[in-house]
């Protein structure tokens, strides 16, 4: 490190949270992330506390040269909350989320957590687009875009911003909204973490009051197929009020699923339906499963809390990851006949390959409009090695990439950005047509690219 000992009595000194060096007590605990591939040790760790302690943070890493990881979940599959001999900014401490149910706003800080937004939320009968894995952090989910159960009748996390607070690599406190540096304010609705560490989000949102209708109906591998074309049929006339996600994967112990299926690789077709009519809802959900007998099914009313935390456990921390991802303004079946047979190679036991469903709110937002460009995509598809061991690193990893590079065809060449698996490399995939603005607001914003640990724009 260029800095001395005296230096780093200092930046301790001016801060109100912790600050964490190698061999200390916790260091080891916060530079821990999500994926368990990522083994990377920062120079320094700052767990601040409020805002002056991120200016103080940002400010100590430009001055010695560092480049500056900022941590709220953590959840980042190619680790961007943590930085090789550089200074992550954990915001673990700055989780608050204040809610006006009378205006429809929630106030976020940087560190919060999905679980932590919903849960606010839901006290008052209102929710906002997220993700669909509670331990998420709301940060890096909404910069990215953000789609999850809501999406498709609402929009994405990032269409829901009403404006941020953010510290910018000089040190200067920022408020962007469409009144207020509005070009920045379009460039931090998809662009990732290039532009500084939001220590406030504010959030619209809306009436959620009854629970929804979710849970899974799981298949037999052999019929996929068959179900995948069905599924392809039903959401191109499903109402924005219904998600579905397909799921290839091995069966979990589920109680509603004999036990000869469990580990057994299985289609599993994860419905929400967020409409109020719950008997329209099952007879629009009823007609995705007219192409075979399901083996299983856990579709029932559930508050939507814990539908949000309902795949939790499948992603839960500690496990090694690879993803490899494409998107598909249509799902060929050449697509549909290669995850059926990438399925029957899944190479561990948590491995699976996702298919996400998107369209609906989403698209009525212009490809330009903010920084996400991916809209008029309707399946986004992640092949996902998910492993214990690192003696198996390699073949894993070799699985995800020829995996995808196997669903290439036909696929739009757009990845998104929260599920890019490599710390850089694929930026102009992932922001598309609106590269070039993102970097001329990157120069006005950042020009010494301090915040580099992302999908970087390099300005």
């Amino acid at each position: 490190m260029m800095e001395n000992d005296r230096s780093i009595r200092n930046l301790s000194a001016n801060l109100r949270g912790n600050l964490l060096q190698s061999g200390e007590r916790g260091y080891d605990d916060v530079r821990k992330v999500w994926n368990a591939m990522i083994d990377r040790r920062p120079a320094l760790i700052v767990q601040a506390l409020d805002i002056a302690d991120v200016r103080t943070a940002v400010n100590f890493a430009r001055d010695h040269e560092h480049a500056v990881a900022v941590r709220a979940g953590g959840h980042n599959v190619a680790g961007s909350g943590v930085s090789e001999g550089g200074v992550v900014v954990d915001l673990g401490m700055m989780r608050d989320v204040d809610v006006d149910p009378d205006l429809g706003i929630a106030w976020v800080q940087g560190g919060a957590l999905l679980a932590d937004l919903d849960r606010a939320t839901a006290a008052h009968g209102l929710a906002t687009p997220g993700g669909v894995v509670s331990s998420t952090g709301v940060g890096g989910l909404a910069l990215g875009g953000g789609f999850g159960w809501l999406a498709r009748k609402h929009g994405l996390a990032a269409d829901h911003l009403l404006s941020l607070e953010l510290i910018t690599g000089d040190g200067e406190r920022m408020h962007a909204s469409a009144d207020e540096n509005a070009d920045l304010f379009w460039a931090l609705r998809g662009g990732g973490g290039n532009f500084g560490i939001v220590t406030r989000f504010a959030f619209k949102l809306h009436p959620l009051r009854h629970e929804v209708l979710f849970g899974p109906t799981v298949y037999r591998l052999e019929d996929a197929p068959e179900v995948l074309r069905r599924y392809r049929e039903f959401c191109a006339g499903a109402p924005r009020e219904c998600c579905v996600w397909a799921a290839l994967l091995n069966a979990p112990p589920l109680p509603f699923l004999p036990e000869r299926f469990h580990g057994r690789p299985v289609l599993s077709l994860m419905q929400c339906y967020s409409g109020s009519d719950w008997t329209e809802g099952k007879r629009i959900l009823a007609g995705l499963h007219t192409a075979a007998d399901p083996i299983g099914d856990g579709v029932a009313p559930r508050p939507y809390v814990e539908a949000q935390q309902f795949l939790d456990q499948a992603y839960e921390r500690g496990a090694r990851n690879y993803w490899s991802t494409q998107s598909y303004v249509e799902l060929p079946d050449a697509a549909i006949d290669t995850l059926t047979g990438l399925a029957a190679t899944l190479p561990a036991a948590e491995s699976d390959i996702l298919i996400s469903q998107l369209g609906g709110a989403i698209d009525d937002v212009a490809p330009e409009a903010t920084a996400y460009p991916h809209r008029g995509i309707r399946f986004a598809v992640t092949v996902g090695a998910r492993w214990r061991d690192p003696a198996d690193d390699t073949r894993c990893v070799t699985w995800a990439r020829d995996g995808g590079s196997k669903l290439a065809p036909g696929a739009s060449g757009g990845q998104y950005v929260n599920f890019v698996a490599e710390a850089s490399g694929s930026e102009r995939d992932a922001y598309g047509v609106n590269f070039q603005r993102l970097q001329n607001v990157k120069r006005r914003i950042d020009p010494s690219n301090l915040f580099r640990v992302n999908q970087n724009v390099v300005p």
